[in-house]
């Protein structure tokens, strides 16, 4: 709407129209926040599915595997 149109409006026609862009504007918003209500429940699902799944099982070393890296040292021969 251009400003000239605005300005050949009436108080009340002016109140009117603010009203109704108003309730427009409030209509548009709870549109909005159904959509992102709805889609916050899709992803929500995701995480109560992550929660629930068991955690991946954790590779455990072999013994011989730990006593090289805890630094243990292969027993050397001694001299005869």
């Amino acid at each position: 709407m251009a400003k000239n149109d605005l300005d050949s409006l009436s108080i009340e026609e002016l109140a009117a129209l603010r009203e109704n862009a108003t309730d427009k504007l409030l209509e548009k918003v709870s549109a909005r926040r159904a959509e992102l209500e709805a889609e916050l429940e899709k992803l929500a699902l995701y995480d109560r599915l992550a929660k629930k799944s068991p955690a991946a099982p954790v590779a455990r070393a072999k013994k011989s595997d730990e006593k090289i890296s805890d630094g243990a040292k292969e027993p050397i021969a001694k001299a005869a």
